[in-house]
This record gives structure tokens, sequence and C-alpha cells, in this order.
């Protein structure tokens, strides 16, 4: 195929989730709520971690960035979406789509690892409580989070850049709200199946050695939670985990239903919904999570405003 014409697109089209007026105009209200919400939400977590000198504990350190990642990944999508559903024309730069797909895959990936990160710190809170300072000290913290911020990085960045050498020499059309990496493989003239290996195994990758070392980590913790002679005591351990649990098995179904799901079962109508779970709803219920079922948040939002009214 001839790399002038390949690279020759100036923009692409998104065609959104419904081209019914009527239906546009109620899912912008709607998803204008929600994006909304997610801001809020997730900069008032980051703000009250920053505030309470009580939440400056590496589980909180890891929560504000979990929350961080939450921000970039909905603000990445959200705001194009909501433009779209009003506008008449859906265009996108060719450059901003892959801009738009590097961001999605850079902190998809982050909150990934920072799950099971989060799963390990806790693993180290309950189990080893004792040397838990020190092999959770903030040296050790910021070296988790560096590695996963350069892992995810170059990860996004290897998806991207395979993606943008492809070539697009037909419709321009892309079938979702986003640039997201099947229907760009559908609009694509070049034979995608090394793309799809790349993508299914270094995903396949990430998502199987976070999942297992969630799982790792808490069969130590239901085997240490089980020492404890105290029934208050076990309750208390295992409510620590409770908000954390939540998270992961929300996340990482959602992201195993996505990606791994049979060729044959794949559906972009269907894409589309599970796109909007996990790039727009999870982000706005994480915060949720972590506050309602988290006492420490509880007490700490107590504080702020106590400190506030006097």
């Amino acid at each position: 195929m001839d790399k002038e014409n390949c690279s020759s697109l100036p923009e692409f089209f998104l065609l959104g989730i419904s081209s019914k007026y009527g239906v546009k105009v109620v899912l912008f209200v709607v998803f204008l709520l929600v994006y909304l919400t997610t801001l809020l939400e997730n900069i008032g977590m980051i703000a009250l971690i920053r505030m309470d000198p009580q939440l400056h504990t590496p589980m909180y350190f890891f929560l504000s960035h979990l929350s961080f990642s939450d921000l970039c990944y909905s603000t990445a999508v959200g705001p194009r979406m909501l433009v779209d559903l009003v506008a008449e024309k859906h265009s996108i730069p060719f450059t901003g789509c892959f801009l738009q797909l590097l961001f999605v895959y850079v902190f998809i990936d982050v909150e990934c690892m920072l799950l099971a990160v989060m799963a390990f710190d806790r693993y180290k809170a309950i189990s080893k409580p004792l040397l838990y300072s020190v092999d959770m000290s903030s040296k050790v913290c910021y070296q988790f989070l560096t590695l996963i911020y350069l892992t995810s990085t170059i990860d996004g960045l290897i998806h991207t850049t395979l993606a943008f050498n492809l070539c697009f020499c037909g419709s321009t059309q892309i079938n979702h709200f986003f640039c997201d990496l099947p229907p760009l493989y559908l609009l694509s003239c070049s034979d995608t199946q090394a793309n799809e290996l790349v993508v299914f195994t270094l995903f396949g990758f990430i998502e199987l050695s976070t999942i297992s070392s969630v799982l790792v980590s808490y069969c130590y913790i239901i085997s240490s939670v089980l020492k404890i002679s105290s029934a208050g005591g076990r309750f208390k351990a295992f409510s620590t985990c409770a908000s954390h649990l939540t998270a992961v098995g929300i996340f990482q179904g959602t992201m195993l239903f996505m990606y791994f799901r049979p060729s044959s079962a794949y559906s972009l109508d269907q894409d589309k919904m599970t796109s909007v779970f996990y790039l727009l709803i999870i982000p706005m219920i994480n915060p949720l999570i972590y506050s309602l079922r988290n006492k420490d948040v509880k007490e700490a939002l107590v504080r702020l405003r106590n400190k506030r009214l006097f």
C-alpha cells in the first residue's frame, strides 16, 4: 500500500452512540451530569487526601493517583463526546484521534496496576504490620508509581504507534464515540492481525499479572485475618479491604469482558455501551465506593467540615 495514501487523511468522523436528535439530547444531559460529578468527586478526593495529614499513608497515596487516573481517561473522552452530541460535524483530527487513544490506554493501564499495588499494600498492612512502615516507605511508594507510569506510557505508545502506521484509504467514519482500536482496525485497509496480536499479548499480560497479584495478595490477607482471634478484629481487617475489592471487581470484570471475549461475540453497539461504563461510569462510582465504604475518608470529611465551620 502506498504510504502517501495511508497518511493523507486529515480527520476522522465519529458516528457516536445515536443519530436520533431526541436520544442525543437526553444522552447529553445525562453524560454532562455524569462527567461533572466525576470531576467533583475525583478532584475532591485528591484534595481531601492532600489536606488531611491522617490520610498521608501509602494506601491513600495510591488512592489519590487512582482518582487522578479516573480523571484523566474520563476527560480524554467525556468532553469530546459531549461536544459531538450537540455539534453537527463530528470530526476529530487525525493526530487528535491518536492522542485520545494514547491517553485512554495509558491511564487504563495505570488503573489496572494501581489496583494491584493497592492490594499488595493491604497485604503488607494486615499480614506484616510491624514491617509495614519499612516495606511501604515513601521511597518504595514512589518507585512503584514511577514503574506504573513508565510501563503504562510504553504500552500506550506501542499500541498508538502501531495504529498510527496503519493504512486508512477508504471510509473515515468511526462507528464509536471515541477513537478505540477495534473500530479503527475495521476501517483500516492494512492487515491488522499483528496489531491485534500485540494488543492481546501486552494487555493480556498486564491483566493477567495484575489480577494474579490481587488474588495472591488476598490469599495471604485471608490467611492472616483468619489467624486473628477476635471476631471484631477480623471484621475490621476485612472492612479495610471491602472498598478495594469492590473497585477491583467492577473494573477488572469490565476489562475482561471488553477485551477478552470471543471475536464471534463482538458487537459494536455492545462495545459502545461497555465503553461508556468503564470510561465514564466507573470513574464516577470509584470515589463513592471509597468514601461510602471507608471509615477513614468519612472521618476526614467530618474533620474538614468542622475545621471550616470553626
